[in-house]
């Protein structure tokens, strides 16, 4: 039974050649489908969309960071107001304060608000039953300009609007938002839904962003029972998008305004392009940094996605049913009801089970080896992420400034495929070494029995993503039964059929979880590469060179080329690695990020310099040092946030200012205290926060009620952080149990750090680390009342 096979042709030579141009073909145009298309030029028909006009708008709107409050931003809201008048629409502008939206949006010493102006309009539809929404938000971080985080989304939607009135009138009402304060606290999503009358009927919202600057536009979230949803998703030119990436996100501590839409009602699609994430939030993202082609991707979908839904009567009806599930196969989007989870999941389940079962009975393999196979198979399942996890600790032993990188290095592709190839080398070095005492045939049902366990576990707990596990191990285990039973010729090529099968599923799947979850977390990117090698072991089998001495073949040199194949995937791996290294460097265009904060407390003069760093980089370390430690006595707003500190000189900053405007007392004996809280310089955000030894029973801020009852840490109690502050102040009122004085602790941060005392200047190839607290600059004073 010594290296029994489930098929073995005549001509194992020439299958081998074959099978491999089969399998890299498919594998070529399943990685091929799923990325971008060309940009259209600004030439292209005025009823379609053209990546080269919508790039006009990014051009006219990222030229400089523009969070929400600034000037700059005013700046962006007229153009785009003056824009959609163009168009022949009639934009409003929603001014109102908010609370944040999201779960995860709160800054962890408090509560989230801020002063928001969504820019919101409508094109009506000819007889609209329900409304879609188009969203996208138009402030920056405060560190970058936003070329593509949401530049991208604003110029899709102003170029799918003029699209629109230039064809014909949709049967339902499209309603443009774009958003304010997102980067802050989802502010202008929470507010539209919440209190724009347009939103009270709901819709279905498709919400679009950018987390970087190039790649496909994926589909990564939808509302739930989202199957119609999908099937209409599917008719999109370019259609990408997996339920498995909505499992992922659900676990992921990210919100978008899409959030704000899905808690309120909403039915929709969340898509964004995600790779290039190196200048996520950071002042490279220019304008210059977009890929045109990414944003075609983004524009094309929305644009025939808002004609679909448009243009379906009774609309609500379209977010009935349960979930889908769905992939990207050779460029469309193949899918079927979540109903066949479990159905399919046992089905491969059996399918495996005969294949062992008939494997046995032809002579193939024995229950023994069988078991032991299973057993072993797990080494590569463990060993492979492990080893690329590993590989990227080492990574970043010899480049440290990859430790401070927000997901990816700026040029990740080569790593990419040595974490690829390290998998590679495990799963063939662990078949050479137990194909001949085990028997291929034995290994490849292992590796089957695997994903078909896999699909279960995975329809329990992730169901979206069982596919990836559940269709290859039922594809190889048919294939292999047919194999079995029919000519060697043909048996090849029904197990090349299997190995396309998942060649279609899982290499895309691969592909897009690279930037999805970054080099951080190359494991997860060669676990699904062990699994796709699993279900190709049938094929592996035919083109992997045999260990066995033969006719004129000795037992030495067979052995050799029975390991050939792993030293090429290592040796695939060591030279990825070392082009990697010279080709990503850091430059001017590509620093090296950091991130540095300035604190000044008025209380006692001192201030000192701060970093969110996990590891002190070496530009950074002329500041801060030692372990983070908690500054929440001093700075609240941070709650229990761990930071990096050292001493700095004071600068002359004025304090928040806070007064008392009126004091009465409630029927129930309580203190109410109004209060007035005034940023002195030009700010991002404002905070202030109660002494924890004081019981506030009701906490109103410019007329919206937050929560009384958080804690901030470090002796305060309730507090809030007030985004985009109006030039007047901020009104607060709080109620108080009892009797005594009343201490407050109020901050502001502006975003001045290169003015301060002792800064010196970021040499070429040193940039900003693209975070909500970079550059900061930040002031607090006690009060007592």
């Amino acid at each position: 039974m010594r290296d029994a096979a489930l098929v073995r042709p005549a001509r194992r030579g020439f299958a081998a050649l074959a099978v491999l141009a089969v399998l890299a073909l498919a594998g070529f145009a399943s990685v091929r489908s799923i990325l971008p298309p060309a940009a259209a030029p600004v030439s292209a028909p005025a009823s379609e969309f053209s990546a080269e006009r919508a790039f006009q708008t990014v051009q006219a709107i990222a030229t400089t960071p523009h969070p929400a409050g600034s000037a700059a931003n005013d700046r962006v809201r007229d153009y785009l107001v003056q824009t959609l008048t163009g168009l022949g629409l009639s934009p409003q502008v929603q001014d109102t304060v908010s609370v944040q939206g999201g779960e995860l949006s709160a800054s962890a010493g408090g509560t989230g608000l801020a002063r928001v102006r969504n820019v919101v309009t409508v094109i009506p539809g000819k007889a609209s039953t329900e409304r879609i929404f188009l969203v996208a938000h138009y402030d920056s971080a405060q560190t970058g300009p936003g070329g593509n985080d949401d530049a991208a989304g604003v110029a899709t939607i102003l170029e799918t609007a003029r699209a629109l009135t230039k064809s014909d009138q949709l049967v339902n009402d499209v309603v443009l938002v774009l958003t304010d304060a997102e980067e802050a606290c989802l502010c202008g999503a929470e507010a539209f839904v919440k209190q724009n009358d347009l939103a009270r009927d709901g819709g279905i919202a498709i919400n679009l962003e950018a987390r970087g600057s190039s790649g496909p536009a994926i589909m990564f979230e939808t509302s739930e029972k989202n199957a119609r949803l999908v099937e209409a998703y599917s008719h999109a030119p370019y259609p990408v998008g997996t339920s498995f990436a909505v499992e992922i996100y659900r676990l992921l501590p990210n919100d978008t305004d899409f959030t704000a839409f899905r808690e309120a009602g909403f039915a929709g699609l969340n898509s964004a392009y995600i790779d290039g994430a190196a200048v996520y939030h950071a002042p490279t993202d220019l304008p210059s940094a977009m890929d045109r082609d990414s944003l075609q991707h983004h524009g094309a979908n929305a644009l025939a996605l808002t004609r679909t839904l448009g243009n379906t009567a009774n609309i609500g009806q379209a977010t009935a049913g349960g979930d889908a599930t769905y992939f990207p196969a050779f460029g469309q989007l193949v899918r079927y009801p979540g109903a066949l989870i479990w159905v399919l999941a046992g089905l491969a389940l059996l399918a495996v089970a005969a294949l062992a079962w008939l494997a046995r009975r032809t002579g193939r393999l024995t229950g023994k080896r069988l078991a032991l196979a299973g057993l072993l198979t797990l080494a590569p399942i463990v060993v492979a992420p492990v080893l690329a996890q590993v590989f990227w600790t080492v990574l970043t032993l010899i480049r440290p400034e990859y430790g401070a990188l927000p997901i990816d290095p700026y040029r990740p592709g080569l790593y990419r495929i040595a974490v690829i190839a390290i998998a590679a080398a495990v799963v063939l070095c662990w078949f050479a070494l137990l194909r001949r005492k085990l028997g291929a045939a034995a290994l490849a049902v292992a590796g089957l029995a695997w994903l078909a366990g896999l699909g279960l576990v995975l329809a329990a707990v992730t169901p979206g993503g069982a596919y990836l596990a559940t269709l290859p191990a039922l594809a190889g285990a048919i294939t292999g039964l047919i194999a079995l039973r029919v000519r060697a010729w043909l048996g090849t090529a029904v197990i090349t059929l299997g190995g396309l099968v998942a060649t279609a599923i899982l290499l895309p799947t691969v592909v897009m979880l690279f930037p999805a979850l970054g080099m951080g977390m190359a494991g997860a990117g060669a676990f699904l590469t062990v699994l796709l090698l699993l279900a190709l072991l049938p094929v592996i089998d035919l083109v992997h060179p045999s260990a066995e001495p033969v006719q004129g073949l000795p037992a030495l040199r067979a052995r050799r080329q029975g390991t050939l194949a792993t030293l090429v995937a290592s040796l695939t791996a060591v030279v990825c690695t070392a082009a990697g290294l010279a080709v990503d460097r850091f430059d001017t265009t590509h620093p090296a990020l950091t991130q540095l904060m300035y604190a000044l407390d008025a209380d006692t003069g001192q201030a000192e310099w701060l970093s969110t760093e996990a590891s002190t980089q070496k530009w950074t370390s002329q500041y801060v040092a030692g372990d983070p430690k908690p500054v929440a006595t001093t700075l609240p707003a941070f709650g229990a946030e761990e930071l990096r500190v050292g001493p700095a000189q004071a600068a002359t900053l004025p304090a928040p200012l806070v007064t008392k405007e009126s004091e009465t007392t409630a029927a129930n004996g309580d203190r109410v205290l109004t209060l007035r809280l005034k940023p002195q310089r030009t700010v991002r955000f404002t905070t202030l926060h109660v002494a924890a030894a004081t019981q506030v029973t009701t906490l109103t801020v410019a007329g919206v009620q937050i929560p009384a009852d958080k804690s901030a840490g470090g002796g305060w109690g309730t507090g809030f952080i007030f985004h985009a502050p109006p030039a007047e102040g901020v009104q607060v009122v709080v109620t108080i149990h009892g009797a005594g004085p009343v201490k407050v602790r109020a901050m502001d941060a502006g975003d001045n750090l290169t003015e301060m005392p002792g800064f010196h200047a970021r040499p070429a190839g040193v940039g900003i680390l693209g975070s909500h607290s970079s550059e900061m600059v930040a002031v607090a004073k006690t009060y007592e009342l």
